[in-house]
């Protein structure tokens, strides 16, 4: 996800995607590996990553939402 955020700013001037949409395995995912790296358990709810929302449904391969209303995949 960071990748992907970081590509976006580069690619646009800075502008933020509109958000990521995860399924929930996924998010679980999210959320172990913030915690695994020293997160504050905390703050492990809060639905956004480094500022970007996080939509959570179960029908997605995960993707970014670019601010242009593209879909960018999560994954390779």
């Amino acid at each position: 996800m960071t990748e992907k955020l970081s590509a976006h700013w580069r690619a646009n001037s800075n502008t933020y995607p509109k958000k990521f949409v995860l399924t929930p395995a996924q998010r679980a995912e999210y959320n172990e590996s913030r915690l695994m790296c020293g997160a504050d358990p905390k703050t492990i709810s809060e639905p956004k990553h480094m500022g970007v929302p996080i939509e959570v449904t179960e029908n997605t391969p995960g993707v970014m939402i670019a601010a242009d209303g593209g879909e960018v995949p999560l994954q390779a």
